[in-house]
């Protein structure tokens, strides 16, 4: 029987504050709206997954990822955004910028506790997860946490998945990981030997051989079929 669930943080728990980035460019006129910028999200995001791969570290994907996003609303790069992302990366280092919980994170954590999962947060972070959970009060709805910034290895790495399941003392037969990026968390946790979701909201990765689900409040349901 399943006991324990990995859960990847950017993209599933959590996910960039689009409102703050827009205001940053904006400071510099850049003009973007926040939902415009929130859409390109899942494409960039399988753009970067699909075509690096493991060639590049997280914290070099993750700037990569703000210029893709501003190329998919259309604004070529300048000094102007530039400035704005440097404004952005400075608040990052301190309060990081993946600050916004979406709709039906907080129900689907308190429904996965109440079935009597561990839930395991596995996490290519900055190294102010912690401080991050705890400002947004989802700290005290999990057991562990592992910020990859923190252990010195991340995803896709088995070797954090190993040690998320020597943390919570978890084992992999009874473990499922859910992420949002197929090389990153799938063949990862894969690698670990951990069974994997992949949280694909814009269902962009049909034809994988892996669980799809759209939305994080369909997680409790499949996991009981599981």
């Amino acid at each position: 029987m399943l006991d324990t669930v990995f859960l990847d943080a950017g993209g599933v728990l959590v996910t960039p504050n689009w409102n703050r980035v827009s205001d940053a460019l904006a400071a510099h006129g850049v003009v973007a709206s926040a939902d415009a910028l929130a859409a390109a999200d899942p494409l960039v995001r399988r753009d970067i997954d699909l075509g690096l791969q493991g060639a590049a570290s997280d914290q070099q994907r993750g700037w990569l990822y703000f210029n893709r996003i501003l190329d998919h609303c259309g604004l070529a790069r300048s000094a102007a955004t530039d400035a704005a992302l440097d404004d952005l990366q400075a608040y990052h280092s301190v309060h990081n910028l993946w600050e916004s919980v979406p709709e039906g994170v907080v129900e689907t954590l308190d429904a996965l506790r109440a079935m009597g999962l561990r839930l395991v947060v596995v996490s290519n972070a900055n190294g102010k997860l912690k401080l991050l959970f705890g400002r947004l009060g989802l700290a005290s709805r999990l057991d562990v946490m592992l910020d990859s910034a923190e252990e010195g290895v991340e995803k896709p790495d088995p070797r954090l998945f190993q040690l998320a399941l020597d943390r919570s003392g978890a084992s992999p037969a009874t473990t499922v990981h859910v992420g949002d990026l197929y090389h990153v968390d799938v063949e990862g946790a894969r690698a670990a030997g951990i069974d994997a979701i992949l949280l694909d909201a814009a269902d962009l990765y049909a034809g994988y051989d892996c669980v799809r689900i759209k939305d994080i409040r369909e997680l409790p349901g499949v996991l009981r079929q599981l």
